[in-house]
């Protein structure tokens, strides 16, 4: 893997991580947590997905490797849910 398909990974990642933040409507920190977010979104929501049954729509392929967009958001929103949960914080836009 080059490093231009990594940077291609985080950015998607960052981005889905954000978008899952803003669904919620609880942001905590900046662009490395949006990207974390969207790592392990992405693993949650593949692995929710394929506990359910659901495909993929919108894979992102790079040379072989297939990053779940819409599985990645949706993990992004439950995580950040649960941790919003837990924390008891107030929301913050």
């Amino acid at each position: 893997m080059r490093i231009g398909d990594i940077l291609i990974f985080l950015l998607v990642a960052g981005i889905s991580g954000s978008l899952g933040q803003r669904i919620v409507g609880y942001s905590r920190g900046g662009c490395l947590v949006a990207v974390v977010l969207g790592f392990i979104g992405a693993m949650f929501g593949q692995w929710l997905a394929t506990q359910i049954g659901l495909p993929e729509p919108f894979p992102l392929n790079i040379r072989g490797r297939t990053f779940p967009i819409l599985w990645s958001i949706v993990g992004s929103a439950l995580f950040v849910a649960i941790i919003c949960l837990i924390s008891g914080r107030k929301r913050r836009l």
